[in-house]
């Protein structure tokens, strides 16, 4: 999470890539463009060619580490060599294609009903229920962003600790505790073809602060993308710029 000390970082760009670094990656907001709805996104062949191309520079150590559930990524990324995390850690596809899924938390079943029947009576609020995690958007209807927001956090208060509210842009998430980027950016690192390498993580949203604070303890490169407050000490400004740096880095 941000601290109160935190900042917004400044306007410095990260090294360019290496053969020797592992590099990850957030999906929505840093990669492409956020969405209306999350089944709007669209990923260019282009993009696919430029994210095939950094995962051979670095024979594989490149991972997608997302919100989203792997099968949309594997289809919205299609022929990506390298590794995806979804679901914030709770899904894993290997670079095999072997998946590997965390089985889903028994205190999400009677939250399901609850958050549906709020998306229903609240117009614009979308439900997506993801298996293992719930999130709710409110991109459409801003007007309800603090209801969104307080009622998630109260039904993570009232499951015991099972489950912790996270938020992001528009949106606020149920997953289970202990979940999250850092800790699946940290389990990667310890494995092949990750294993040895300087890391570099780029992020966007306050899903992604937990990334940030491993990647710095490890001696890694923490970007954010975009404005606002965050404990990354690089920055790029927008997806625009991941891209060009992701380009630029290919062309040395």
């Amino acid at each position: 999470m941000v601290s109160q000390h935190d900042t917004a970082p400044a306007e410095i760009p990260p090294p360019a890539l290496q053969r020797s670094h592992a590099l990850f990656l957030d999906f929505d907001g840093t990669l492409v463009e956020i969405a209306a709805r999350p089944g709007l996104v669209r990923v260019s062949p282009e993009l696919r060619r430029l994210l095939g191309q950094v995962a051979s520079l670095l024979d594989g150590a490149a991972a997608i580490v997302s919100g989203r559930p792997v099968d949309e990524l594997s289809r919205l990324l299609a022929r990506f060599p390298g590794v995806l995390v979804g679901q914030h850690g709770l899904e894993r596809r290997r670079t095999d294609g072997r998946v590997v899924r965390w089985s889903a938390e028994p205190a999400l079943k009677p939250i399901r009903a609850v958050l549906a029947k709020f998306a229903q009576t609240h117009k614009g609020v979308e439900l997506e229920d993801k298996g293992v995690t719930l999130a709710l958007h409110f991109r459409l209807a801003p007007r309800f962003a603090a209801e969104c927001i307080e009622l998630v956090r109260r039904l993570a208060d009232a499951s015991g600790g099972a489950l912790e509210a996270i938020d992001g842009k528009m949106v606020v998430e149920l997953v289970p505790e202990g979940s999250g980027k850092g800790g699946a950016i940290a389990a990667l690192l310890a494995e092949p073809p990750f294993i040895g390498r300087v890391p570099i993580f780029i992020g966007d949203d306050s899903a992604d602060e937990e990334g940030f604070v491993v990647i710095d303890r490890l001696g890694g490169t923490s970007v954010h993308v975009g404005d606002g407050v965050s404990s990354a000490r690089h920055r790029l400004g927008s997806v625009a710029q991941v891209r060009a740096w992701l380009a630029q880095s290919l062309a040395r």
